[in-house]
This record gives structure tokens, sequence and C-alpha cells, in this order.
């Protein structure tokens, strides 16, 4: 019998998907299941995106250019403008999501064998595109304790070797809703100048900034414009995954017209996706402040009633919609499949995503879970309890003292 690839082999599963088949079996039970594993949004999908999608008259769904539909291009451009990143329309190109842009900014940028510094915890999927380029991620770790802040710089140099060639952060940050400022960045970027790295930046939950704070692109780094590339996506900002838009951005045309080239070798981003996001543009200021305001309430309701759990500690995220928390158990894997597997509360259970998933370094994350914060408030009260409840009564809790 044939063996499949050892990349096949190296690539890890999905820690957020992966526990999706007891999920299932627990429904076919009769139980309600809490999905707070995932970052799908209950959040409506503006009005003129479906409005757009239901009026789409064309005779044929054809092919768009591999960069994306121009007028949505030119389009895209001008919100960028307008959030003060000078781009035009030929310094991005149309992904089929987010993914497909950080897919091919590695392949554009690394070689087999070259290594790529990531803050961890990180989204778990950074670690199957750098398989998929043959590249390897090089963690410098965040904690709990600080809030998931941008490690010390001198930590992440140390990191640096002749095969590293890139630099990569999440900003707000999947998992851990930290958001970088931009004395931070600023200071990263002179690590990116001094050893002539690329620094890729994924920034899809820009629109989800709290407290006051506002969001600083790397885009905007002075001296470094040409070892960027940003990318992005409408998943999130529009409550739009199922469309797979997102986005790459570079000022660099040498990695843009490499970029290009895997583009075209999958010939267009879809179609239907294109038309929904450059209506999705016309979305008015005032969808983001009910989203904005909505995300905010959900956000404090979680983090103080996750606090008040006996043995459980999660810190503030300043952004995104995901928070991590530590929990008094021995094994975050196993509890979150026995969750699903051998609990229920009043008929209910809740799917979380174990975090150690989220980290390259063996061993770290174990005792701690992302929660997605994308569920209304009265099922995030229902979500809280099931936990608190599941905790008193898990035979893996840890032993106080």
């Amino acid at each position: 019998m044939p063996s499949i690839s050892d990349k096949g082999r190296k690539m890890p599963a999905s820690p957020i998907r992966r526990l999706v088949p007891y999920a299932e079996a627990s429904i076919r039970k009769g139980n309600k299941v809490y999905f707070l594993n995932i970052g799908q949004p209950d959040i409506p999908t503006p009005e003129v995106a479906l409005r757009a999608i239901r009026s789409f008259d064309e005779q044929v769904v054809k092919y768009s250019h591999s960069a994306g539909i121009e007028s949505y291009r030119r389009k895209l451009a001008g919100y960028y403008q307008k959030l003060g990143i000078d781009i035009d329309h030929t310094q991005l190109m149309v992904t089929t999501g987010g993914s497909e842009a950080i897919l091919f900014a590695m392949m554009s940028c690394l070689d087999p064998g070259d290594e790529i510094i990531i803050p961890e915890p990180f989204y778990a999927n950074y670690n199957g595109f750098a398989i998929e380029a043959d590249a390897k991620v090089v963690p410098v770790t965040s904690t709990i304790e600080d809030g998931f802040a941008l490690p010390p710089m001198e930590e992440i140099e140390k990191k640096i070797t002749p095969r590293t060639r890139a630099i990569m952060v999440c900003n707000p940050n999947n998992p851990t809703g930290y958001l970088y400022s931009r004395e931070e960045l600023e200071a990263l970027g002179k690590i990116v100048k001094k050893h002539d790295l690329f620094l890729f930046a994924d920034e899809v939950y820009r629109e989800f900034c709290y407290d006051g704070r506002e969001h600083f692109s790397v885009m905007n780094l002075s001296g470094i414009e040409e070892h960027v590339v940003l990318m992005d996506s409408v998943s999130k900002r529009y409550s739009e995954c199922g469309s797979r838009i997102g986005t790459l951005i570079t000022r660099n045309r040498e990695v843009y017209n490499t970029a290009l080239k895997f583009a075209q070798a999958r010939l267009s981003p879809p179609t239907f996706g294109q038309v929904a996001a450059e209506a999705s543009l016309d979305t008015p200021k005032s969808y983001f402040d009910k989203v904005y305001n909505e995300y905010v309430a959900r956000r404090d309701y979680l983090v103080e009633n996750l606090n008040r759990i006996d043995g459980v500690f999660t810190p503030k995220p300043g952004g995104a919609f995901y928070t991590i928390a530590r929990l008094p158990v021995d094994d975050a894997d196993t509890f979150a499949q026995w969750l699903l597997s051998d609990f229920s509360y009043h008929g209910a259970t809740v799917m979380v995503a174990p975090a150690s998933g989220f980290y390259a370094t063996p061993g770290l994350g174990r005792d701690e879970v992302r929660i997605a914060y994308v569920l209304k408030i009265d099922d995030l009260k229902h979500s809280v309890k099931i936990l608190e409840e599941a905790l008193k009564v898990y035979p893996g809790r840890k032993k106080e003292g």
C-alpha cells in the first residue's frame, strides 16, 4: 500500500476543528453545544453584501484576474488610504481568504529550511502554512502573566540565526487578544531592518481594538517599507467567514510579482466572495459602532465571570474577540474532549479550543484554552456556567496546593 507524504504526516490537525466529531456526537445525544472554539461570529453580515449577491446579474460566473477584480482592488485601496496606509491597487492582491495570503507570503519569501520567528501562542494554522512552505517556525514565548505582551526584543533577537528570513505578528492577536502598541512594533521594525528580514503582519482584527486604543499598522513603519508583507481578510470585519476573501499587500514589487505567480497557478479568487466584499466596503459606520459595542460587552462579561470561577485566570484582551484562559486541569486537550463526550449541564455543553495547539514549544499551553466570545451574552452566560459546573466534577482537576 502506498504511503502518504512526510509533509502530510507532519501537518498538524487543527486544535480548533479536530474535536468536531465529538461535538457532533454530543448533539446526536440531544445536547446543545455552545461553540466557543472557533472565530465564527454570530454578528449578521452587512445587508449591502447580501444584497449584492442576490442581485448578481451576470450570465456567466467567470474567472477574475488572478490578483482579483480590478474594481474591487481599486475600491479596497481606497479603504486602506482612508486608514492612512498609502498604497494603490497594484500593491494588493485578492486571495482566497487571509489563509492564502499567509501561504503565498511564506512561499514567496522563504526557502525550504528557512526560519520564521513568531511570538507564541499564535494562530494554529501558521504551523500548517509553514509546513506547506517547507519552512520552520521558531517560537518566542509570551506569557499569560504578562497578558501575552510582545516578548522583550532581546529575546526575539536571540532567536535569529543565519536561516532566519522573517518575523511574523498578528495584531490584534489571535489567540490572545493582545494589541501590540506602536512602540512595540517600532522596536520590532528596528530588528527587521538590522537583520534584513521580512516582517509579516496578520491584521485581520484591525477594527476590533478596545478601551480607546487605536490600531497601528506595520505598513506605516518607517524605513522598512520593502520588508513588510501585510495579510488581511473580510471574514471577521464583515462577519463573512464563508466568503473566503483575503488580501496580500506589499510595496515590495519582487514579492508581489512572485506571489502573483502562485495566484495565477490557482487561477482566481472566488467571484461571489469578491462581489460581497466589494459591496461590503459601503457598510455604514453605524454597523461597526454596533458591532464594536457588542464585542466590548461580551469581552467584559466573559473576562469578569471567568475570573470568578475558582482556579481560572484570563487576562483582559485589548482587541480581537478571543481570550486565553488558564484552567485548573491537568490536560486541557483531555478536558475539552471530556466536555463533549462525557459532560452536560441541563442538556448543554461547550466546545473550547485547547491552547496547546497554539504553541510550537512542546508542553506549553497544557492547562490553557482559547475561548472565542463570538456568541451573544445570553449564550456566554450559559457557557460560563457550564464551565464552572464542569470544573467542579472533572476527574482531572488539579489538586490545590
